[in-house]
């Protein structure tokens, strides 16, 4: 008999405490996790049915995580997150969640500012995009297909300035990267590059997907690849 309570305690328990977020609701707000807020929303067709799917950026709210900085004051060093609903008529459909993949917006970035995060639907595509002022960018787009998010492209553009000096483009449909070296050393701004491009194959073992990628600051998409040819 007391087995029998210590299992059903134990069960219920389960369901009061780590009680997992809905799979459908009227409101995208549903589906945040205990701990976190909103802190952006984007809307865009990510399944291509004519309707506003939702990308919340959420964050945690953990007290243990804000820092005192001697010239910025007290910093919010909870982590960001990721929550995808797709629209079905009058409700959502949650397809994917991953709490704590970006850093936050107020990491230390030394001697000039941290990468900026942006995140956009454009045209059915997910894309996650790092400003990083003078230094360049890189992004990363995700299609929804095969029930889940699949990274299907890459971009990397190091700079100098107003000067390319490298930039690499992957392609994980055709498994195709160009890469693009600027080999004008008296290039003063932007559009005076000379640029050398090279294209290799690569081999790809499984997809890789938004849902797997744990943290975005250590997210070395060329270590995925096979062996360049």
């Amino acid at each position: 008999m007391q087995k029998l309570a210590l299992l059903i305690f134990l069960i219920s328990g389960t369901n009061a405490f780590g009680q997992e977020a809905p799979r459908t609701a009227k409101s995208t707000a549903e589906f945040v996790p205990r701990g976190y807020v909103i802190v952006q929303k984007i809307q865009g067709d990510l399944n291509k049915d004519n309707q506003a799917d939702s990308v919340l950026i959420i964050k945690g709210t953990d007290k243990a995580n804000f820092v005192k900085d001697e010239s910025r004051g007290e910093l919010d060093r909870n982590r960001r997150g990721i929550i995808i609903a797709l629209k079905n008529n009058d409700h959502y459909e949650l397809v994917l969640e991953n709490r704590d993949c970006f850093s936050s917006e107020h990491e230390d970035g030394g001697v000039y500012f941290s990468p900026e995060l942006g995140v956009f639907v454009e045209k059915g595509i997910l894309r996650v995009h790092y400003f990083h002022g003078r230094y360049g960018f890189w992004s990363y787009k995700f299609r929804y297909q095969n029930s889940d998010f699949e990274l299907i492209g890459y971009e990397n553009d190091q700079s100098h300035g107003p000067i390319t000096e490298r930039s690499i483009s992957i392609n994980f449909m055709t498994k195709k990267m160009l890469i693009k070296e600027n080999i004008n050393q008296e290039a003063e701004v932007g559009g005076d590059e000379k640029f050398k491009e090279t294209w290799k194959k690569f081999a790809l073992s499984k997809p890789i997907k938004l849902r797997d990628v744990s943290n975005f600051d250590g997210f070395d998409v060329k270590s995925l690849l096979g062996p360049l040819k």
